[in-house]
């Protein structure tokens, strides 16, 4: 025999649905930028959900909403923890997601007095030096300066002191200082230079000009790449202009012909998204080409991600 469902039972289904539309939103931005992986976010939010759902007494909004966020950082802190018992081969790169200004600036968006703004706490450069950071750091500088929290409601959410939390946000801090002298936001005339750029760059390496290619690249570039150990990738970085550029020559001549190439708004800024119309071997069938551009308007960064996992916010 089939159970009943009460009219508690779908009260019940009904408020965690709500919760769940809610929350999302909220718990993924603070989970991906926690691990810096889209999937992990995606993974995060479903377990939150789950025990939420397992939760034996339901309470108001109030209660939900903390209780949300500490099990995501929970979840969070120890994916990050066991991933440092990993290690990884070759390059790490944060998973890139395709932004628009509707979704960067969405009414999940906290406080604007925050220390670092909504869109910018997305960006490959933030979340490059987030990864400097110990697990306990990160969480603290992003519920601090991102989620705009208190050192009263962080220790809560934490399970902390006050001073610990305090300690730990200086310590965080101060760990993102290269960050903070670099710091570069998003905005709308960086947004243009890069389309410009990049632009620029694709259409030398399709159509083999070297010269016009090597005039974009700063003398000290370099190529990084992050194929997850599923595809063939440089083991570390490659550094300065020459041998960056003999590399993306001889990938585009092998791979150029037939490919989709789309720019699409990635992280804040233009990227590539590319679709090769064969792979062979260990070739990556998709990936995202992105750069970073000096004081000067010259790339001095070029990253690309071919890892299948970190594509998965991608639409190809």
């Amino acid at each position: 025999m089939c159970p009943t469902t009460t009219t508690a039972d779908l009260g019940l289904i009904k408020k965690l649905d709500d919760l769940f539309h809610d929350h999302k939103k909220m718990l993924w931005g603070l989970s991906y930028r926690m691990t810096g992986c889209a999937a992990d976010a995606d993974d995060i939010v479903q377990e939150t959900f789950a025990r939420a759902v397992e939760r034996s007494t339901p309470t108001g909004e109030h209660a939900w909403r903390p209780w949300l966020m500490r099990v995501a950082t929970n979840l969070s802190l120890d994916l990050l923890r066991q991933r440092r018992r990993r290690s990884y081969q070759g390059s790490w790169l944060p998973s890139p997601i395709e932004t628009t200004d509707e979704e960067v600036f969405d009414a999940t968006a906290p406080s604007t007095e925050a220390h670092y703004e909504w869109r910018e706490s997305l960006s490959f450069a933030f979340l490059m030096a987030l990864d400097a950071l110990t697990p306990r750091q990160r969480a603290v500088l992003l519920l601090r300066d991102v989620f705009d929290y208190s050192a009263r409601a962080a220790a809560a959410l934490l399970n902390l002191s006050e001073e610990n939390i305090r300690i730990t946000h200086l310590r965080a801090r101060r760990a993102m200082r290269d960050y903070e002298r670099n710091r570069c936001q998003p905005t709308s005339a960086l947004q243009q230079q890069t389309r410009e750029v990049l632009g620029q760059f694709i259409r030398c390496l399709v159509t083999q000009d070297i010269d016009g290619a090597t005039s974009l690249l700063a003398a000290s570039a370099r190529a990084v790449t992050d194929g997850g150990s599923e595809y063939t990738a440089l083991h570390r970085p490659l550094v300065g202009r020459k041998p960056v550029l003999t590399l993306l020559m001889r990938v585009a001549q092998r791979r150029a012909a037939g490919a989709r190439i789309e720019f699409r708004l990635i992280n804040g800024l233009p990227a590539v998204v590319i679709e090769y119309a064969s792979a062979v071997r260990r070739q990556a069938p998709r990936a995202v080409l992105r750069c970073e551009l000096d004081a000067d308007g010259h790339i001095r960064e070029l990253q690309t991600i071919l890892a299948s996992r970190k594509l998965t916010a991608v639409k190809f």
